[in-house]
């Protein structure tokens, strides 16, 4: 598996978690995403970080709760979610691709994690 996500639980409403994609390679110059799809849902774009400079996108419901970082020494990707809402309960996927440059578009991804389960409820 060339991504192994983790971190996922059950969480109350306005709670963190971070979730963390291990690449089984090296990631230097990889760009990562995050999606998340929930039941009845299509498949959501969260988050993206380009390698070439880091730079992070967001998808405007997570904007302002939502953080992405990358380690490459630690070949891992990190998605911390703070104020998590009920809305977030998705099943949540890493993805990488083989370009420095993020995007919001699934299709361009070639390797993906098996998804952490998030479940924010009271």
């Amino acid at each position: 598996v060339p991504l192994a996500a983790s971190g996922g639980g059950l969480v109350p409403p306005g709670g963190p978690l971070r979730l963390s994609c291990l690449a089984s390679f090296k990631m230097d110059y990889y760009a990562f995403a995050w999606f998340r799809q929930a039941p009845g849902k299509e498949r959501e774009w969260v988050s993206a970080i380009s390698s070439s400079d880091e730079s992070p996108h967001y998808a405007d419901s997570v904007k302002g709760r939502f953080t992405i970082s990358r380690d490459n020494a630690k070949r891992t990707v990190y998605l911390q979610m703070d104020n998590l809402q009920p809305e977030d309960t998705a099943l949540y996927y890493c993805a990488a691709k083989n370009y420095p440059v993020a995007s919001m578009s699934a299709a361009v991804y070639s390797y993906w994690g098996q998804g952490t389960q998030v479940t924010v409820s009271s």
